[in-house]
């Protein structure tokens, strides 16, 4: 037995000490090598207030499906409108331009028949049930939007939240917390719409770094990758031509404030170049606001950019371009979730 103890502390003794080491600690904390880390824990929110676009089932789906592929971050949960429908009143239309040609007299005259009879079924039965129903509506989406409180924010571990399509002024609980939180080291992974969100609350559009203003005919257009080495450009054709898109025009935008990701040098609206912005037209970009991390993307109204579904009825854009939608987003999302590197200075040091 002595024997034995003898030829072990022999060839012990051979042995390198930083071999010795390592294999000490694979022993005592096998976990502790090649372990993945978490993934980052993320909610997505697709409430609206305002216009509500019909990609947003799908971009729930390709986020979730995003989220399952990478392994790059869960989705916790979905914060989403209330089922409850709400009966609205018919608007009437828009009173007929005095130098107005025939056709145009003819829609209006369409329109407005149409608009009569809608008000004829307008009674006050159905005006107060529509009430009920708006007062329903309301207490439903105070309950989901309570997600969204710094609070529930901390206490479910949520590391970012995605703002995917929604519009209008969304009845956070804290808005103001919820600004905080993001600057304490969380993040903010916004689509589309998310900047035709809170024009009433100026520290939201300040943290987004810019607010729609408006946009022409879905066009097609060429987008260039101002920073090409960014986890959101990674991969992306440049030019990258996409066929048919929603291009939005921005205002409250200022160059020295993001860090630019994609941009046209001009985009058509109504056939007509933008003359407000016509040697740079942003598209998306990212910046960090105290630990926070943002990224934001103005791409994402149409179904057939979110999804590269080859089957997809009425399809414009081939499935590449949402194949390549899916890899801006998804190097966004991480980016901003801290998972990957990549620049959030400004390219333009003074305003533009």
């Amino acid at each position: 037995m002595s024997e034995g103890k003898g030829i072990m502390k022999s060839l012990l003794n051979k042995i390198p000490l930083g071999a010795l080491v390592f294999a000490s600690l694979a022993v005592q904390a096998p976990s502790s090598f090649g372990a993945q880390q978490e993934p980052k824990r993320v909610l997505i929110v697709t409430v609206t207030t305002g216009f509500r676009h019909s990609s947003i089932a799908t971009a729930e789906r390709v986020l979730q499906k995003l989220a399952t592929d990478s392994k790059a971050f869960t989705v916790v949960d979905l914060v989403q409108q209330p089922a409850t429908v709400v009966p609205r009143k018919p608007n009437a239309p828009k009173p007929l331009a005095p130098d107005a040609d025939e056709n145009a007299k003819k829609r209006f005259e369409a329109d407005t028949k149409r608009f009569e009879e809608a008000m004829s079924k307008w009674t006050p039965e159905v005006e107060a049930q529509a009430k009920a129903a708006q007062e329903k509506f309301n207490a439903e989406l105070a309950v989901n939007l309570a997600k969204l409180a710094p609070a529930e924010l901390e206490a479910k571990k949520i590391d970012g939240v995605i703002f995917a399509n929604t519009t209008g002024d969304l009845p956070l609980p804290d808005k103001e917390g919820f600004i905080q939180w993001i600057e304490k080291g969380h993040s903010l992974m916004a689509m589309h719409s998310a900047s035709d969100t809170f024009h009433g609350f100026r520290p939201y559009i300040d943290l987004l770094g810019g607010e729609f203003a408006g946009h022409g005919s879905q066009a097609s257009v060429e987008l260039n990758a101002i920073d090409a080495k960014h986890p959101a450009a990674t991969g992306l054709p440049s030019p990258w031509s996409i066929a048919k898109e929603e291009m939005y025009h921005m205002k409250s935008f200022d160059r020295s404030r993001v860090h630019d990701i994609l941009a046209s040098a001009t985009v058509p609206m109504d056939g007509k170049p933008d003359q407000g912005q016509a040697s740079h037209f942003p598209v998306s970009w990212v910046r960090a606001q105290g630990q926070g991390r943002v990224f934001y993307t103005s791409l994402g109204h149409r179904e057939d950019v979110w999804d590269d579904d080859a089957a997809m009825p009425n399809r414009l854009n081939a499935p590449e371009v949402a194949q390549n939608f899916q890899k801006h987003i998804l190097g966004g999302i991480k980016w901003a979730l801290g998972e990957v590197e990549g620049s959030a200075v400004p390219q333009v040091t003074t305003a533009q």
